[in-house]
């Protein structure tokens, strides 16, 4: 390869990182990219009671089947989770209108309705996709309404959305079926609809879909520049080694030989950090309290080990079998042998050879965490330690 065209490639490459350079700008993280994953929310608007009796019919009559009143009638407040569960307290209140249907008949007068409900919702864009502004949600719930002079708990279920103009503020719009628990005193069943203003607070945010891609492309981009920076070195060190390439062959031949034994070594090795990664990455067969039986779980792990010691039939595992702290250590230790007893089992049923498998039961001695005698813990925790876990001890 002469000068020159070294020369230019050397120049389409700088050009090229340029280039990726600009595009990265443009592809800078910015607010739009992420959205809300938890927050509180606070909200007040207005509520109307449905209370009929002859739902169906006359859903949207509002004139004689709905009653509300002309001001603020509904304050609600509640904590919203990553998850998209969202738990919320709300208190109401309202009107009987004389002269609208109540339970099918005319209400003689005024009465106040008072309603006080806690309710579980989940936000369906966890099933259809985020879309920043718009969060349809159902929810069920459990409350306390006194209505037409009758006090009875209800059973509640939900459906609504939020519309937001802004990270903070936004319009909710839902309606509630409420079902008395008892109707044995007359109290009947009802709808309630409400409309407001909410406002969110103490707020969690992560990257949307978008912002996810952005992230990937820009790894990716930046992968491309190191490695034509990594071109650019390589151009460069051949261009040294022609010049001294007389001078220094006997060291390079030695560095080469040197560099090849160490590329055998460091393949060797990435290949058995790659198998234990695999491994490691199945997790561990855990048992349950004073078992060692497998569970289906289990057996899904123990079939993925099996098919990774197949794929690399020089490796030699050691698997070890746990136990929580509770009991005695004799105890455990025998419960740690049966456990390694069925997982050996399993795998060598599954065509693993006994040579390749080497088994130590360890009973109690390796706790994973804290929770040793006298330490009170709860029972994830002691979960954690009845384990067996899966290493390479030859390959």
């Amino acid at each position: 390869m002469d000068m020159r065209t070294r020369l230019l490639i050397t120049l389409s490459m700088i050009f090229a990182i340029v280039n990726f350079g600009l595009a990265q700008e443009e592809l800078q993280i910015t607010s739009k990219d992420s959205i809300v994953e938890s927050s509180w929310i606070f909200g007040i608007g207005f509520n109307a009671v449905d209370d009929s009796g002859n739902v169906f019919d006359g859903l949207f009559n509002v004139g004689q089947e709905w009653n509300f009143v002309p001001y603020p009638s509904r304050i609600n407040i509640g904590r919203y989770f990553k998850s998209g569960l969202g738990v919320e307290a709300i208190g109401t209140y309202s009107v009987y209108k004389e002269g609208n249907i109540v339970d099918g008949e005319i209400n003689p007068s005024d009465i106040d309705y008072f309603g006080l409900d806690a309710r579980l919702t989940y936000d369906l864009n966890k099933i259809v996709g985020e879309t920043g502004w718009f969060d349809p949600y159902v929810g069920i719930g459990l409350g306390y309404t006194d209505a037409n002079n009758l006090g009875r708990g209800t059973y509640n279920a939900i459906v609504g959305f939020r519309t937001w103009f802004s990270d903070r503020w936004g319009l909710d719009f839902n309606s509630s079926g409420k079902w008395a628990m008892s109707q044995s005193d007359g109290a009947s069943n009802h709808i309630q609809h409400a409309v407001g203003v909410v406002y969110q607070f103490g707020i969690e945010k992560g990257l949307s879909k978008r912002g996810e891609e952005k992230m990937e492309l820009l790894a990716a981009i930046e992968k491309e520049k190191q490695r034509q920076a990594d071109s650019i070195a390589e151009v460069n060190r051949q261009k040294e080694e022609a010049l001294l390439a007389e001078k220094l062959r006997r060291e390079k031949e030695a560095a080469e030989l040197a560099a090849a034994e160490k590329a055998a070594k460091d393949r060797r090795e990435a290949e058995l950090r790659n198998i234990q990664e695999q491994i490691d990455g199945l997790g561990k067969v855990y048992f349950k309290l004073n078992s060692s039986y497998l569970t289906s779980r289990d057996k899904e792990l123990l079939d993925s080990l099996t098919q990774i010691l197949k794929n690399h039939d020089s490796v030699i595992l050691e698997v070890s079998a746990h136990t929580d702290a509770r009991g005695t250590e004799s105890y455990n230790q025998w419960l740690s042998e049966k456990r390694l007893e069925r997982t050996l089992n399993y795998l060598q049923d599954k065509g693993i050879s006994p040579e390749r498998l080497i088994g130590k039961a360890k009973g109690e001695t390796e706790l994973t965490n804290n929770c040793i005698d006298g330490v009170r813990c709860t029972e994830a925790q002691h979960q954690e330690n009845r384990r067996s876990e899966f290493l390479i001890v030859e390959f």
